[in-house]
């Protein structure tokens, strides 16, 4: 089974979810040395691209080893996303761009991004046109959520303004906005989706922890193809049982812990060649050591020690000192990673639900990099 993204053949038809703080370069050159599909980059502010921010900037390098440039972007002003995607594509940096609308953290949809601006079914289409012709050949991608909460559900109608503004998949998150990461996903959204736009590639999104989930959910839905978020995290052997179940293979499941320790080195490796700095790699690489610890019967002493790592040969002692014959208790398997609860309160502009076709005056925030 393969996805046809535009000109893009992923196989198997599996995407990596951008998650801010996580799908660096490092973890995206990782995950995809354990199988194929396309990843991800973190999410990047249309605006930072326009004002030339050195962070944001920063933010958009990809690794040689990456074959296929992808980058998602926000923001709810069509004139600085038209902007954005016009110098990413006029500088060879792109080979795939996926547009943010669900992203439901407060930073993000005050200014009406993210999850806020299907609400807005003007601004949307105009945020999405904007992107899709600039794009020229590069294909662009939506990713949404169903909502903003059960009452204010946008789903189908956002897909359909995505499809007919040229975007060459969607992919939906099965939550609320207000949802967040809690409870269940709605797997049977996805399905509706699908039945709705049955021309374009939908992508379902929302409790994967392992290749079956995958596999079921494709079953389920008739979806064309899986984003995998915080399944992941701490667990870029996913990827490799993904590709054996999508080609009808039995997957492997998680391995003993040696060969975690040896993810997390080599991870550690890539990301200190990458950054440069030792100590800030070491700080932002502390979450991803916990989730690599995480459903091993390691003890609350090791992953206190993970918490208060500072440098390099630390993170290494750490590693060398863990039982590599440890396996995973069976009830971790489908625990949590990541994220989790709902939205403490959904945060929007002033007037935003009065009316759903009111091009509203926002502007995405100056200086803004990542949202979430």
């Amino acid at each position: 089974m393969t996805l046809e993204i535009g000109p893009l053949t992923v196989d198997p038809p599996v995407v990596l979810a951008p998650m801010a703080g996580v799908t660096d370069a490092p973890f995206r050159v990782l995950c995809a040395e354990h199988g194929g599909g396309l990843y991800v980059s973190e999410m990047i502010t249309a605006r930072g691209l326009v004002e030339g921010n050195s962070k944001t900037r920063a933010m958009i390098r990809h690794h040689p080893a990456e074959p296929t440039r992808s980058l998602q972007l926000y923001g709810s002003d069509p004139q600085a996303m038209g902007g954005a995607v016009d110098a990413l594509v006029s500088e060879g940096r792109v080979d795939h761009i996926d547009l943010n609308f669900g992203c439901p953290v407060p930073k993000i949809t005050r200014n009406g991004g993210g999850a806020a601006l299907p609400y807005k079914r003007r601004m949307l289409a105009a945020v999405i046109e904007a992107a899709v012709e600039a794009a020229q050949d590069v294909p662009v991608t939506v990713k949404m959520r169903l909502g903003l909460d059960d009452q204010r559900l946008t789903y189908l109608e956002a897909g359909r303004i995505a499809a007919d503004q040229g975007a060459a998949a969607v992919a939906l998150h099965a939550r609320t906005a207000t949802q967040g990461y809690a409870g269940t996903a709605h797997w049977e959204s996805i399905a509706r989706l699908k039945s709705t736009l049955p021309h374009i590639p939908v992508l379902g999104n929302g409790d994967i922890w392992a290749a079956e989930d995958a596999v079921r959910m494709v079953a389920d839905t008739g979806c064309d193809g899986v984003v995998i978020g915080r399944g992941c995290l701490g667990r870029p052997w996913l990827f490799a049982d993904l590709a054996r179940a999508f080609a009808g293979e039995p997957p492997q499941g998680p391995p003993a812990l040696g060969e975690a320790a040896a993810a997390a080195r080599r991870h550690l490796g890539l990301a200190l060649d990458w950054h440069h700095d030792e100590r800030s790699t070491i700080r932002r690489f502390r979450k991803h050591l916990r989730w690599y610890l995480q459903g091993y019967p390691v003890g609350s002493a090791v992953h206190r020690q993970a918490g208060l790592s500072a440098t390099a040969a630390e993170v290494t002692a750490l590693l060398d000192d863990l039982d590599p014959t440890l396996r995973v208790v069976s009830s971790a398997v489908r625990a949590p990673r990541g994220r989790g609860g709902p939205v403490g309160r959904l945060v929007l502009p002033e007037g935003w639900c009065d009316d759903p076709d009111e091009e509203a005056a926002v502007t995405d925030p100056a200086g803004a990099v990542s949202g979430g």
